[in-house]
Parts: C-alpha cells; structure tokens; sequence
C-alpha cells in the first residue's frame, strides 16, 4: 500500500456545477501509517419471478465438490464466490383460503415472510411488513449518500396483478408495513439520484442536452486532489472517472437516438432498446454506485411475477409468465430453461463486475453479499418451496464459499435473512415466520 503524507476522509465528494461524484476506496483514505482497513459491507437482492425448471437449478450433489447445474453454468467464473442452498420455503406465500394470488404473494414474502394482506375482500388495505433490505438500510446505509436504491429492469404494471394489489409484484422493498419502496426502472433517473448534486428541472434538462459530460464541472477538483494522491491511487481514481464517464454517455444514448426521429418530451425516452443492454446499463450504475459508497443496499427485480416480457432474442418470443405454466409440455420447459439461464448469465455479468472492482484490500465481491432468489419454486404448480436461492460474495472474508447446502424440505427462508441481518451487526429474534437462524449457518467460516 502506497502511503502519503496527506490523507483523505472515505466520503470525499468532487463537486461542481450540478455534480457531485463520490471517490472510490483509495488507500490515502487509510488511517496514516495503516496498511489494512475494513471495508464497509454492501447487499444486494435480486429478484427472479415466475419459478424455475428446478431439475435444470438444483446441483445433484451437495457439500464444497457440488457441479454446477445447467442453469448455474453461468457462474463458472465466479464459482468459488458463491454458495447454492436448497428446501428453503415460504410457506407465507401460499393461499389460506384468500383465493388466488400466488403470484403476488410470492414476490411480497420474499424479504418479509409475511402473508400478503387479501385485497378480495371489502375494505381491504395495502399491508405487509418492513423487508430485511430497509432493515440492514437503516444499519448500514446511514453514512451514505443512499440509504438503499430500488430498481428493477421489468417495467411496473397496473391491473391484472392476479388477486393480490400490484404493489406486491411491482417492488420487493417495503419501507414498513404500509409503503412500499418504488423500484425504478429509467437509468437516466439512477444516474441522477447518484451523482446530481441539486439545480432546478430547467438546468438538469440543459445538462443532459450538453454533449459534455457532468464530470466536466469537476475537473479542477480532480487536479486538486490528484496531486496528494500516490501511482496507484492516481490511477484507481482515473479508471474510476472513465466508468463514470462511460456509463454517463450509455444513459445519455437512447435520448440522443429518440431525439434524431421524435419532439423531446418532458421526460424522454432513455431506457436501451435492447434488453440485454439496458439491463446490464443499471447493473453497471449499481456496480458504480457500490465502488463509490453512493449506497450500500440495492434490491433489484430482474422479473416480476406475471411478467409479460418476452425474450426473442434467446429464442423465447413467448410470454415468461404463459411459459412458466409449461404443462409438462417439453417445448414450454426448453423455452423457460432458456429463459432461466440467461437470467443467470446477466447476474454473472454483475458478480464479475464486481470481481474485477478494486475496494480497499480486496475485490467488490469480497466485501459484498448478494442474494439471488426468488418467492416460488415451481411455477408451473404455483409451489413455494424449494426455492431458487443463491449466495454471492464472502462479505469480508466471514463466509465459506463455494458450497451447495441442502436443507430439510420446507427450512423458511426467513431464516437465512435473520442470519443475514446478524451477519451485518444487526442480530433480530424474529422475521416473519422464522424459527430461528439456519443450520448450518452459510454465513459462517
């Protein structure tokens, strides 16, 4: 570790007109004389709907020598990072005699355990509970600019949410048991929640059709503190500057496109016709927003149940949601396998994003946990156990990874999250329908 003769404080901003832009982990933000610091935990929760073909998820074998199945082949780069569990369950999401809304359910008890209030019946309210990702917020995310940041790349619905309210299957993030958290699907708006530092509409407008870039304004800044900063440091902070400056003129593309054939609107069009682009675009901006300390909790729908999406692309042009109830039909459940793995190619591409970050003394990933998973199993039967859940990162190096741990049918999931929170100094009796914390415990070495 270079040592310098100054030091920086870990929030360090770079401002300017419109901007303010966050600092990455340099090591002249080391307590002098230092060689080691600790760096601050992240999470992330990514949300997959619609169930999946369980015999293409489920690795045969368990234990630290587990292959990885059809589905997880994905995650081959990252293998030794990541942790596969089995026979978690909701049992909350299922119907006690409310009728319909599996769906709706599964997606709502994902981070709360919690049975979604029945909006079939008179007078019925919005209810449910605060989910683990507001609660290791209101822990960890104190210090940051963020305290959480709610995205999703399948764009919200109103009607046809089945029985159960559209607010169930449009965010997995509830602040309390009365509003959820809006999960945001423009990365215009991401990028701007992260880096606009205030001005009214009228000059944020006129800072997006500048040609420029927003980190224009804080040139002078960099020069400033470039100067203090050691080889290595120097050259962190320029890398971390081309990211910003790279993933500022993806957001500002689509606009620019719009633009050439369209009148601009009040809010243009700024969302990547290609999904593949657009998706891996906002799991960039979480990528930066991460190496920055901008936040330190995301939760991120990749579907939402009852998604209508389509995915031509890979060969599926018919409906998630209509796929996911193959019937057994041979064809249906090629099309959701497909559908399934390339799902799991894009969070890799994440993983290795943030594998490749540089944050302190290790990696992104080394410091990071993130949770892939979802509310139901098997799609096609409506069925809320054994759940699709897999565990990335060593979140400071306190998880073994690299296991598949099966448990006995029906473990509630809530357990994991119970041990999750305790895993970020925020130990909880109880979540929803937990029964403690699970054992054995993947988040212990």
């Amino acid at each position: 570790m270079y040592l310098t003769r100054k030091s920086l404080p870990r929030r360090t901003f770079l401002r300017g007109l419109g901007a303010a832009v966050a600092l990455p982990m340099l090591d002249a933000m080391s307590p002098a004389l230092s060689a080691a610091t600790t760096a601050p935990p992240r999470l992330g929760f990514i949300y997959i709907a619609n169930g999946v073909i369980q015999k293409d998820w489920n690795p045969t074998a368990a234990g630290a020598n587990f292959e990885l199945s059809p589905t997880l082949k994905p995650f081959a780069s990252v293998r030794g990072s990541i942790n596969v569990l089995s026979g978690l369950a909701h049992s909350q999401a299922d119907t006690f005699g409310d009728g319909t809304g599996d769906h709706p359910r599964a997606s709502a008890a994902w981070l709360t355990g919690v049975h979604a209030y029945d909006r079939t019946q008179p007078g019925a309210e919005v209810r449910l509970a605060t989910t683990a990702d507001q609660l290791a917020a209101q822990h960890i995310g104190k210090s940051t600019r963020l305290s959480s940041l709610e995205l999703t790349v399948d764009f919200p619905t109103q009607g046809a949410c089945d029985s159960g309210d559209c607010f169930y299957v449009n965010t997995v993030s509830w602040r309390n048991e009365t509003t959820p958290n809006p999960a945001e699907s423009n990365p215009r708006v991401v990028f701007e929640r992260l880096f606009g530092d205030g001005g009214d509409a009228a000059s944020r407008q006129a800072r997006n059709r500048d040609a420029g870039s927003i980190l224009d304004s804080v040139l002078h800044e960099v020069g400033r503190i470039s100067k203090d900063l050691g080889p290595g440091d120097r050259t962190k902070l320029d890398e971390y500057l081309d990211s910003v400056r790279e993933i500022e003129q993806r957001v500002k593309a689509p606009a620019a496109q719009s633009a050439q054939t369209i009148e601009i609107i009040d809010r243009p069009v700024d969302v990547p016709e290609s999904f593949d682009e657009y998706t891996k675009l906002m799991l960039d901006l979480q990528a930066l927003a991460f190496r920055a300390d901008l936040t330190r909790v995301f939760s991120l729908i990749m579907s939402r149940e009852l998604s209508s999406r389509t995915f031509p692309f890979i060969g599926v042009p018919d409906q998630h949601h209509a796929v996911s109830h193959h019937r057994d039909d041979p064809d249906l459940i090629a099309k959701k396998a497909k559908i399934d793995v390339y799902q799991m190619q894009l969070v890799a591409y994440f993983l290795e994003k943030l594998q490749a970050a540089k944050d302190g003394d290790g990696a992104l990933l080394d410091h990071s946990l993130i949770l892939v998973g979802s509310g139901m199993g098997d799609g096609n039967l409506h069925r809320h156990f054994d759940l699709p859940c897999l565990l990335a990162g060593r979140l400071n190096g306190s998880i073994r990874t690299g296991q598949h741990i099966k448990y006995p049918d029906k473990t509630p999931m809530t357990n994991l999250l119970v041990s999750l929170l305790d895993k970020v100094g925020l130990p909880i009796d109880k979540l929803g329908d937990s029964t403690g914390r699970l054992t054995p415990d993947p988040l212990s070495i």
